[in-house]
């Protein structure tokens, strides 16, 4: 039996609802990362609050290229990851732990999976990788990167793991190309590219 196929599509404002299904906190009013802790500059991640951010990312959807991609079950939402040009990624891009290898070319950064309860251990994560490369490569890629926990399999806690791990990018077809100097959850990141 083949695992089913999962709709991904662009992270637009037309969809700016099933965006905050993924990413808007339980509860009201509490703060959430909104996928933006890591893209943005720390001193206007810190100056966001829990109201702010919503609008934050709704301006990062409307403009002409998204800031993710959306999975699909049939019509429901079910998974987001964060994509978009390396240099457009504030904690990757400056991060003196994570090596910038190649920077002559056009590379885009995997840093965020996120799949909803209920849904995990069906292959969304995956299906989300996979949609988010031929995203960026529609939009110009050369490589694209992700920097997962390389965990030996070990599991981690899954509030942590929206990196991803080595053996999920791994079945994407990435490859280790550097190790780092940044963990999450107390495991050590690695460098993974496709292309380039």
């Amino acid at each position: 039996m083949s695992a089913p196929a999962f709709r991904i599509e662009p992270a637009s404002a037309d969809r700016f609802d099933d965006v905050s299904t993924m990413l808007a906190p339980r509860r009201p009013g509490t703060t959430a990362c909104w996928c933006l802790s890591h893209r943005i500059d720390p001193a206007v991640n810190r100056e966001l609050g829990p109201d702010q951010r919503p609008g934050y990312m709704r301006r990062l959807c409307r403009q002409p290229v998204a800031p993710g991609v959306l999975a699909y079950d049939v019509d429901e939402v079910v998974g987001w990851a964060g994509v978009a040009p390396r240099a457009e990624v504030y904690s990757v891009a400056r991060n003196s732990r994570i090596p910038k290898i190649g920077d002559d070319l056009a590379i885009w950064s995997i840093w965020c999976l996120k799949v909803r309860a209920g849904h995990r251990g069906r292959g969304v994560a995956r299906a989300l990788i996979d949609g988010a490369v031929r995203f960026a490569r529609e939009h110009g890629a050369a490589a694209v990167e992700g920097y997962p926990v390389d965990n030996d399999g070990k599991k981690i806690d899954t509030m942590l793991a929206f990196v991803g791990t080595r053996s999920l990018f791994e079945s994407a077809g990435f490859v280790k190309i550097a190790d780092t100097g940044s963990t999450a959850a107390g495991v050590p990141r690695i460098v993974m590219r496709l292309g380039g």
